[in-house]
């Protein structure tokens, strides 16, 4: 089910600042949920917020691409494209961070972004995507529904919130 207002945006550099302060908050909401996506709750703001700036710098390098998922102009979602720059890899990227605001899962917000990315890496000549995620999160069961092929599981890759160690999934799709 797809959300009729939904509208999935690419994040240009000169708007970036416009959209930290929804960013860090989505972001501190997700990981105070349970997210694996690298951080341990409670997230602190300036954390969280270091964090977009980094992105945000990755941006201006042209080396990552931001999607935004947005309901009534308000941001409930977002994912990654991480675009390889060796010479050897400039077929493929990775997907980083997706994630939904708990309130809206469940919606197709999820799927929407990973499609609108799928499109941007064709654009940007990527034939080959890879990502990872906690093994057993509703993400592994939508990376299947995708297509996404399993490389491999690393067991006790990953501490959670409730600091047992979590194993992580790799996935990768031909586009």
């Amino acid at each position: 089910m797809v959300v009729p207002s939904l509208t999935i945006e690419r994040v240009p550099s000169e708007a970036r600042e416009a959209v930290l302060p929804a960013l860090t908050h989505l972001l501190q909401t997700v990981v105070a949920t349970g997210a694996s996506i690298g951080f341990l709750p409670p997230l602190d703001t300036k954390e969280a917020e270091a964090y977009w700036h980094g992105v945000f710098q990755d941006i201006i390098r042209q080396t990552t691409i931001l999607l935004l998922a947005r309901i009534a102009e308000q941001i409930v979602g977002s994912v990654q494209l991480a675009l390889a720059t060796k010479p050897n890899a400039l077929h493929r990227a990775e997907v980083q961070k997706l994630f939904v605001h708990p309130e809206q899962q469940g919606r197709g917000i999820g799927r929407a972004l990973m499609q609108a990315l799928e499109q941007v890496a064709r654009e940007h000549k990527r034939s080959l995507l890879v990502l990872d995620t906690r093994l057993g999160d509703t993400a592994e069961q939508l990376y299947r529904k995708l297509g996404y092929q399993e490389a491999g599981i690393i067991p006790e890759f990953a501490r959670s919130a409730t600091g047992t160690l979590d194993s992580t999934i790799y996935f990768f799709k031909k586009l």
